[in-house]
C-alpha cells in the first residue's frame, strides 16, 4: 500500500478532532503493522469498499474513549455504553467519510461503523492486506488509527 493512501485519514482525523472536539490531534510515527500487536479498549471500524477493499479502525484507551465522548456530547460520561459506542461510532464514519473525498480514483463506499468494546482487545488484519499504524497524541490523550487498504495492482507503462 501507498502510504499516500494513509493521508487523507490522517488529514481527516486532524480536521475533524480540531472541529469536533476542539482538539489538536498530531499524527505520530507512522508504522507498519506486521507482527506486532497493538491493544485497544474501545475502535470504531469503517468497511471499505470499491476499486481498493480495506478498513479504517479508530482506537481508543478506555478512558480517552470516555472523554472523546464527554466532549462531544457535553456531558461527563463515567461509563463505556451506548453514548460511547454511538460517539465513537460517528467520529469513525466523518474520518472516514472526509478521506473518501480525496481518494476519488478507487470510487470507494463506506459501511456503517462497527464499535467494538472490550479490554485490551486486538484488530486482526486480513492476510495480503497491509496495515499502517498511525499513533496520535491530543490534548484529550493518546489514540490509534490502522488503515487496511488493498489497492489495484499499477500496470508498467
Amino acid at each position: 500500500m501507498d502510504v499516500a493512501y494513509v493521508n487523507p485519514f490522517v488529514v481527516s482525523t486532524i480536521e475533524t478532532f480540531e472541529k469536533m472536539l476542539s482538539s489538536e490531534a498530531k499524527p505520530g510515527k507512522v508504522m507498519l503493522k506486521a507482527n506486532a500487536n497493538f491493544s485497544y479498549d474501545v475502535s470504531g471500524v469503517i468497511g471499505l469498499s470499491g476499486e481498493a477493499q480495506g478498513s479504517i479502525c479508530l482506537s481508543f484507551p478506555k478512558l480517552i474513549a470516555l472523554k472523546v465522548t464527554s466532549k462531544l456530547i457535553g456531558q461527563e460520561i463515567k461509563i463505556v455504553a451506548d453514548e460511547v459506542a454511538d460517539c465513537i461510532g460517528e467520529i469513525a464514519n466523518i474520518i472516514a467519510g472526509n478521506a473518501k473525498q480525496h481518494l476519488t480514483q478507487f470510487n470507494l463506499s463506506i459501511s456503517l461503523p462497527k464499535v467494538i468494546i472490550g479490554k485490551d482487545h486486538v484488530i486482526a488484519s486480513l492476510k495480503g492486506i497491509p496495515t499502517i499504524v498511525v499513533p496520535f497524541s491530543s490534548s484529550i490523550g493518546d489514540f490509534a488509527m490502522e488503515v487496511s487498504l488493498k489497492t489495484p495492482e499499477r500496470k508498467a507503462g
